[in-house]
């Protein structure tokens, strides 16, 4: 769970770098001299890698032992503790310079501090990546890296200031704003491919390495979420194109797969982060899964609905290793949520495909899939195990489950209500994509292979498709929502399509 809250922190704590960074970058060549929105929000991000490198340095300490055991000058005796607090010094002197030095009297003040700790920020941050312990090739991974995040920052926080302070103004459809935007993503990307390049190089050990490992992996991901972001992003460049050499355009269009190209590159950071937690490929060899063991866990094979009983499993000591039974019952579980899946997204198919409108109820399957949660999540606990239902919510991981369980109800009635317009304010009908797109990145970033043991990573590597497929499920969505007839037609055949993909992934799952 603390490594879970770590990489959840680390994320978080990319995000406001981006929006920091990106808030500099996009005033000193987009947007100059800036304005009032880009401040605050700079500072808002600022704000969040205060708090979120504090929190992480919270979270170093609370692991080192208790608060009698703590070793002050030990601590900041580390390259870690030290770099933390160098980004939480350069955090805070951007919020002063985006908020306190204002007047044109201090603007080489304001452009010195800010720009000052913008390359301490990249800097302190490479000082808490990989690339600090390495003893080969440390100075040109530590460039690397800070290169990465640099890059990463301007294109991903640019996107969410022009989101925010240029589609809002009407100064956004200057072509020439427009250009200087596309032009620092455009480079931006390219710095962000080549120092990624290298570091992917540095990392890990060729094909073998990137299958089979969680390190490798999770790059493999990172890759295939780029591919979507390069994407959306070529189609936002030929818009504005477009739009310079006054050909028509759909303006709402182009602000649309802006906003899912920001949201992609969110969950690019929170995969990002990830990766801080897992050792690199390179270095994982002994616990390296070989290429015929991860193929055989994607080879499709006939489910078997039958269940172990509850006597062949050992309930009675959470603490046993895993046997032919827990796997078995994992996949039973796996295999009857795929049906509910499936049976979500053919509906939803028929539904968007305007051949049953009585399909709009899919929703309410959801309540059958908790149903069956509920009963199988926990096989030692009520009501199918010996522990009674009280006794087992004393029980962390019982009660996240039956919590869940629950969200699954209230999102499916939800989700119902606003489809049949009891639920009629606009906003209402994003929280299906959001969760979705939440739900996926959560699934990325929530690996149980964090010490790379052969046996974990095989469990988890088949749920990397699953998030990815999660994400894209949720912006789908969002574009069908968000975008004019007839161009909604299209994204919402994808998402639809995309739930009825993920209901098979379930129904082919395997853990042997």
């Amino acid at each position: 769970m603390a490594a879970f809250a770590d990489v959840l922190l680390r994320g978080l704590n990319l995000s406001g770098q981006a929006i920091a960074i990106g808030g500099v970058f996009f005033a000193l060549i987009v947007l100059w001299p800036g304005s009032p929105r880009v401040w605050r929000l700079l500072a808002i991000g600022a704000a969040g890698v205060v708090v979120t490198q504090g929190l992480l340095l919270a979270t170093l300490t609370a692991a080192v032992g208790s608060a009698s055991d703590w070793h002050v000058r030990e601590l900041l005796a580390t390259s870690y503790v030290r770099a933390s607090l160098l980004r939480i010094l350069a955090g805070l002197g951007l919020i002063v310079g985006a908020l306190r030095l204002g007047p044109p009297s201090r603007a080489r003040v304001r452009w010195g501090v800010l720009i000052g700790c913008v390359v301490l920020l990249v800097v302190a941050g490479a000082w808490t990546s990989h690339a600090a312990a390495r003893s080969g090739h440390r100075a040109t991974l530590m460039a690397l890296d800070a290169l990465h995040q640099l890059a990463a920052a301007v294109w991903i926080g640019g996107l969410l200031h022009l989101l925010v302070a240029a589609f809002t103004s009407e100064r956004v459809w200057s072509t020439q704003i427009l250009q200087r935007f596309s032009a620092m993503a455009l480079g931006a990307v390219a710095m962000l491919i080549l120092a990624g390049a290298g570091l992917t190089l540095g990392y890990v050990d060729g094909v073998h390495g990137m299958l089979g490992t969680a390190y490798g992996v999770m790059v493999l991901t990172k890759i295939v979420l780029l591919g979507g972001l390069l994407a959306l992003g070529a189609a936002n460049f030929f818009a504005i194109r477009r739009f310079a050499a006054a050909r028509p355009v759909s303006v709402q269009r182009l602000r649309r797969f802006v906003e899912v190209e920001l949201g992609l590159g969110m969950t690019v950071l929170f995969a990002a982060a990830s990766l801080t937690s897992l050792p690199p490929a390179i270095d994982v060899v002994a616990d390296r899964a070989t290429l015929g063991e991860v193929a055989t866990r994607f080879t499709p094979r006939m489910p078997a609905f039958t269940s172990p009983t509850i006597d062949q499993l050992p309930v009675d000591d959470r603490n046993a290793p895993r046997t032919d039974a827990d796997r078995a019952w994992s996949e039973y579980n796996h295999h009857v949520s795929g049906l509910f899946v499936l049976m979500m997204g053919s509906l939803a198919v028929l539904h968007v495909s305007r051949v049953a409108r009585w399909a709009r109820h899919w929703p309410l399957v959801l309540l059958g899939l908790a149903a069956f949660m509920l009963v199988r999540n926990d096989p030692g606990a009520w009501p199918l195990g010996p522990q009674g239902f009280w006794a087992s919510m004393a029980e962390p991981t019982v009660l996240q489950h039956r919590a869940f369980v629950l969200l699954v109800v209230l999102f499916g009635l939800f989700e119902w209500m606003v489809r049949t317009n009891r639920l009629r304010a606009s906003g209402w009908p994003l929280v299906f994509p959001v969760l979705c797109a939440i739900g996926g990145g959560l699934l990325l970033t929530h690996s149980h292979a964090s010490l790379n043991l052969k046996s974990e990573f095989l469990l988890e590597v088949t749920h990397a498709p699953m998030g990815v497929l999660g994400v894209v499920i949720g912006w789908a969505r969002w574009l069908e929502l968000r975008l004019a007839a007839p161009d909604d037609r299209m994204p919402g055949r994808v998402w639809a399509t995309g739930m009825t993909v993920f209901g098979v992934l379930l129904i082919l799952y395997r853990e042997s």
